[in-house]
């Protein structure tokens, strides 16, 4: 039983259904008061965080439908959004079980980072579109070969939780076209948003 902290987009297949499997199951658990596996740490993780599970939900039906799949379970829940304080794994971790697990099968749709340029180089649009100043703090960071991967995981994973503004989302999008207007393979490239 497991929710990924990590974008859905590094999934392959069978880990993306089975994440939105296992997401209505903790929710079942949560809203219905039910027994099974609700002593489970990745339960107890998300106990007060309904919110914040059904923004994963989202996240998993966005990446679904980028491959083809009409996700039709919609989570509808209130409250304020609070995402977990802990992690079952961090998400540098999580990359590394996803490496081992995937050894000899199908990836995900994004090919898993390698280093903290790579991690970098797949969510700098997703950081220009919510903090401009952390992209600019992130990228000198990294460009310098100073970056840590485990600090930077972290770090993207929970910046991500947020939605971006409207004009930072127009920024960002202005920034990839004036990339991808000028690189020579756009397959090599894969913006987390």
């Amino acid at each position: 039983m497991r929710i990924w902290d990590i974008s859905p987009g590094y999934l392959n297949r069978q880990s993306l259904l089975g994440e939105h499997r296992e997401l209505h199951g903790i929710l079942s658990i949560l809203t219905n008061n039910k027994k099974g596996y609700s002593r489970h740490p990745e339960t107890l993780r998300w106990v007060g965080c309904l919110q914040a599970l059904a923004r994963r939900h989202q996240q998993l039906a966005c990446e679904m439908a980028l491959r083809g799949y009409k996700e039709k379970s919609p989570v509808l829940v209130t409250g304020h959004e609070v995402w977990p304080a802990i992690y079952i794994d961090e998400p540098a971790v999580q990359f590394e079980l996803l490496r081992a697990k995937y050894v000899d099968r199908e990836s995900g749709r994004i090919p898993l980072p390698r280093n903290a340029q790579q991690l970098w180089s797949q969510h700098k649009y997703s950081v220009l579109a919510r903090d401009v100043q952390l992209y600019k703090a992130i990228g000198r960071e990294t460009a310098g070969g100073k970056a840590d991967f485990a600090k930077l995981a972290r770090q993207l994973s929970e910046l991500l939780r947020q939605a971006p503004s409207v004009g930072g989302l127009k920024n960002a999008l202005q920034h990839l076209w004036g990339y991808l207007n000028t690189c020579q393979d756009p397959d090599d490239y894969f913006p987390i948003f």
